[in-house]
């Protein structure tokens, strides 16, 4: 069965081909440890599931008028392995996907 053609490292000015995303020698320098290893795990989603009970709209979409389902608790601070700040209900807030990814990616 013919294999896919292989891509250039997205690293910046690596010219290296890949079948993945990163060469080998890039991939290290991306690679993220699993979300249960992060903290995400069975206690975070129940907590999760109380939270967004309790406030079920996007705080960000209530700011502008409109009234969106919150599907994503998220840490208004990033934790960074903090546990102290990671379990810290006052550094939560409700979003829906598209306030969080917006959120997470200007990297407010």
């Amino acid at each position: 069965m013919p294999r896919k053609p292989k891509r250039p490292c997205r690293h910046p000015g690596c010219p290296s081909l890949s079948d993945e995303v990163y060469c080998v020698v890039h991939r290290p320098l991306y690679a993220r440890e699993s979300a249960t290893n992060r903290g995400y795990d069975a206690r975070w989603r129940a907590a999760r599931k109380r939270y967004l009970k309790r406030y079920p709209l996007c705080i960000e979409c209530q700011r502008n008028g409109k009234l969106t389902p919150a599907i994503v608790v998220d840490h208004i601070l990033p934790h960074r392995g903090d546990e102290d700040l990671f379990w810290d209900e006052s550094n939560w807030q409700p979003l829906c996907k598209h306030c969080h990814d917006r959120k997470t990616g200007s990297g407010m």
